[in-house]
């Protein structure tokens, strides 16, 4: 039988040793392993729950370990970490189950030594009243680091770029796993219909009142076990992903451009707007992603995509002239950590450089925009340097363009002041992920 703590020290090796990502080696190891709707869920608790909290974990450690944390092995410290998760924040394992499992991985993995380090640990946690302290508030920046388990500059970056409010509701968004949504294939099927067929499975929904043919999504098991997913009457995207594509109001037989395509959402949903009438080239630098752009549309039923294999940023090869162009660029991700909660502990997590190739690859799309056509520029990031000041410089650099007001749908508001051809969406404003949306016209 399969052991959910023993998958979940693996998954967590990997993505220390190898850069793995989270979720595709979550989703991997449930296959693999055959893992039951239970012990599947458990699993992804235990490494999200890491993923999401090392740095206040590895405080915790800190304050019962006499032996510095830098001189403490990686699987030592991994199997203290996922210990240390169900002691304190998982109020549902028996403490004595915490701290006999994490012994027994312990030995299961040559950690002879270490194991009553570790049972040591474990035993003083359990034991105490209160399990840790924080730092004091007077630093705020690292009490916000510890608590919410970031690093400080990004703690700074937001204090700075949207005010402290704005900022600790940020920080407070990123634990917990994230809301499914889903977008109905209108190609196929209607609300309604899609609805009555996922409540047959026993899936919980909830329409989108400011969104239509958008849907939340729970108790789903695997999506893709689903008969509505296998038949292709819907494809997982976040809301604000399909608000991008609504503010580009793609319509039927329109030529459009999706610079940097994959996995594939945004077209998919510019197809459905547009009926399957009409053209969208579906760019992206790798064949596999580009494959996964081909395999999405054909479940889904679209023959309007054409992939085509391109690098956005030196535009060697041509494109035709578009009446719409959706420019979502690669960026930080600073507005999906909780989705990929590893990203926020890599080094260049507030890259100088990332800012510079987008604007190279939004000025190099911006020229197959017919006249009369409209561009949005869009990231999954929170960091103005990526997203307002790009936006800000392209409108100074090409007076041929202008910003186009963005009409706030109802429940979505602005969490601070900026011009009405932008919008940052933040989970506290908008329940939606992170998301940086501008819209642009060019002059006929």
């Amino acid at each position: 039988m399969s052991n959910p703590r023993n998958i979940a020290f693996n998954i967590l090796m990997k993505i220390e040793q190898d850069k793995a990502y989270s979720n595709i080696a979550i989703n991997n190891a449930i296959k693999e392993n055959k893992l039951s709707g239970l012990d599947s869920s458990f699993l992804s608790a235990l490494v999200y729950g890491v993923l999401e909290r090392k740095i206040t974990l590895d405080y915790i450690i800190k304050q019962y370990s006499k032996i510095p944390l830098r001189k403490i092995e990686i699987k030592t410290k991994t199997i203290l970490r996922l210990g240390i998760l169900q002691l304190v924040f998982m109020d549902k394992i028996p403490g004595s189950a915490a701290v006999n499992e994490s012994v027994k991985l312990a030995k299961k993995h040559g950690l002879l030594k270490s194991s009553g380090f570790i049972n040591g640990i474990l035993r003083s946690i359990s034991r105490a009243d209160k399990k840790y302290d924080l730092p004091d508030k007077s630093n705020v920046l690292l009490y916000y680091s510890v608590k919410y388990s970031v690093p400080e500059s990004l703690a700074q970056l937001w204090i700075d770029s949207y005010g402290d409010e704005n900022a600790e509701k940020l920080l407070c968004s990123l634990c917990g796993r994230p809301k499914i949504c889903a977008r109905v294939n209108t190609l196929k099927t209607d609300k309604a219909s899609l609805i009555s067929e996922l409540s047959s499975e026993s899936v919980k929904v909830n329409e989108v009142p400011f969104l239509e043919n958008s849907l939340i999504l729970s108790d789903t098991g695997s999506v893709e076990k689903l008969s509505a997913y296998k038949s292709g009457k819907f494809h997982i995207q976040d809301l604000s992903s399909q608000l991008c594509v609504d503010f580009l109001c793609p319509k039927q037989r329109e030529i459009m451009l999706d610079i940097c395509a994959a996995p594939g959402g945004k077209s998919f949903t510019a197809a459905e707007y547009m009926r399957d009438r009409g053209r969208i080239f579906s760019c992206d630098l790798y064949d596999h992603k580009l494959k996964l752009i081909s395999n999405g549309a054909k479940r889904l039923g679209i023959t309007s995509i054409v992939t085509l294999k391109r690098d956005a940023a030196k535009a060697e090869m041509p494109l035709p002239l578009a009446d719409k162009i959706l420019c979502d660029v690669p960026c930080s991700g600073l507005g999906i950590l909780s989705r990929k909660p590893e990203i926020r502990y890599k080094d260049n997590l507030i890259s100088e450089d990332l800012p510079k190739l987008q604007y190279k690859i939004l000025c190099n799309s911006a020229k197959y925009l017919a006249n009369g056509g409209r561009l949005v520029y869009s990231t999954c990031t929170l960091n103005p340097a990526e997203n307002n000041d790009n936006a800000r410089r392209f409108l100074d650099e090409h007076p041929d363009f202008y910003g186009i007001s963005i009409k706030l749908p109802e429940g979505v508001s602005r969490a601070f002041d900026e011009n009405d051809y932008e919008l940052t969406l933040m989970p506290h404003t908008a329940h939606t992920d992170g998301f940086y949306i501008a819209v642009f016209g060019k002059k006929g």
